[in-house]
C-alpha cells in the first residue's frame, strides 16, 4: 500500500527533528515544504508530505505515525 502523510510543526528544530524521525522510518518526501504565518498564533508553521511504501492493505483505522 501507498501511505501519504502531511508533517506539520512550528518553524523550530522541533519541525527538523520530525521529518528526520519519518525519514529514518524508511518515509520519502514528496514535493516541496511549505511555509504559512500563522496570524492567530503569531508564528510561522512548516509543512512537509511524506510517502512511503508498506506492505498490507490501507483502511482509515491503518496509523500512519507507527508505519
Amino acid at each position: 500500500m501507498k501511505l501519504y502523510r502531511l508533517l506539520t510543526e512550528d518553524d523550530t528544530s522541533a519541525f527538523c527533528h520530525k521529518v528526520t524521525a519519518a525519514l529514518n522510518k524508511g518515509w520519502v518526501l514528496h514535493g516541496s515544504p511549505s511555509y504559512a504565518f500563522d496570524t492567530q498564533r503569531g508564528v510561522m508553521r512548516c509543512a512537509q508530505a511524506v510517502v512511503k511504501d508498506a506492505p498490507g492493505t490501507y483502511t482509515p483505522e491503518t496509523k500512519l505515525g507507527e508505519q
